[in-house]
């Protein structure tokens, strides 16, 4: 397997990583069936877990999610994974709020150390932008607890090209997390994906497969269903190992909160797309 490289941080990963949030969202499964899940996951490869404190409920589930991922690996037998956890949202009455304040997202990172039981968090991302507080104190606080120690490497999500160049002028950033699928093909469009690789910055690519609601787009699309059927795979798989082939900052970050999910997309690791499959995808699907 070829492992893909987080930024310049010196952490190197597998080419997909577990986007743990349905296990901890509306319709999550048991604990113990999240937890078959996360190793089902480590078991088929994935060698990156991302989380976050807002995964959960509402403002009286914060950390559920993270909580989730420490039990797991708690009981996980192999090599530790990556985790990458993030801070600056809220989520009162269940909604989804930027809070990007300094003091917010010091005790975030805080609490998030505990919940995952460790002294360091290996990748910590600012989960997006919040318009009511200046972008370079929510990044200033990163690089501030960075120094302290609490965090090795910074992140964004949710950020644009300007964005990035600013917080890069505060503190190195190893990884961006925006949305990207063959359907949302957003990075191509803004100038994301051409700057992530220009800054050897990776691109943690969300809702790989369409997301919560987006999934059954995936599913039903003709030019997907035609190689997946000539392949023998998933439409899911496909459209994963198109994104692998697009750039070797891409790292997709499929969620599952099934065990035949989570495997399903730790196989499109091993998929190699034939000439014909991607001339027809990307006559489907252009990026530019």
């Amino acid at each position: 397997m070829d492992f893909r490289p987080i930024g310049s941080s010196g952490l190197r990963v597998a080419p997909v990583g577990l986007g743990a949030m349905p296990l901890s969202i509306d319709g999550r499964p048991s604990e113990r069936d999240a937890i078959r899940v996360v190793h089902a996951a480590l078991e088929a490869g994935m060698t990156l877990i991302d989380t976050a404190d807002v995964y959960c409920l509402d403002d009286r589930d914060i950390g559920h999610n993270e909580r989730l991922i420490a039990r797991a690996l708690s009981e996980w037998k192999g090599a530790r994974p990556v985790v990458a956890t993030k801070g600056g949202l809220e989520r009162p009455g269940g909604a989804w709020v930027p809070s990007g304040r300094p003091e917010h997202l010091r005790h975030a990172c805080e609490a998030s150390l505990k919940a995952l039981g460790v002294e360091t968090i290996a990748l910590y991302q600012l989960h997006s932008p919040d318009p009511r507080v200046p972008f370079a104190d929510s990044v200033g606080t990163l690089a501030e607890l960075r120094r302290e120690g609490k965090i090795e490497h910074v992140g964004l999500s949710n950020v644009t090209v300007e964005e990035i160049r600013a917080a890069r002028r505060i503190v190195p950033i190893a990884s961006v997390q925006n949305r990207c699928n063959i359907l949302d093909r957003q990075p191509w469009l803004d100038g994301v994906l051409v700057a992530c690789e220009q800054e050897t910055i990776a691109l943690l690519a969300y809702a790989p497969v369409g997301g919560h609601r987006g999934s059954g787009r995936i599913a039903e699309s003709a030019p997907l269903r035609a190689v997946a059927e000539r392949r023998g795979v998933s439409p899911y798989q496909v459209a994963l190992a198109w994104l692998l082939g697009k750039s070797p900052v891409l790292i997709p970050i499929p969620g599952a909160s099934r065990v035949t999910s989570a495997v399903d997309s730790a196989h499109a690791m091993a998929l190699r797309l034939e000439p014909v499959d991607l001339a027809a995808l990307d006559a489907a699907f252009p990026t530019r």
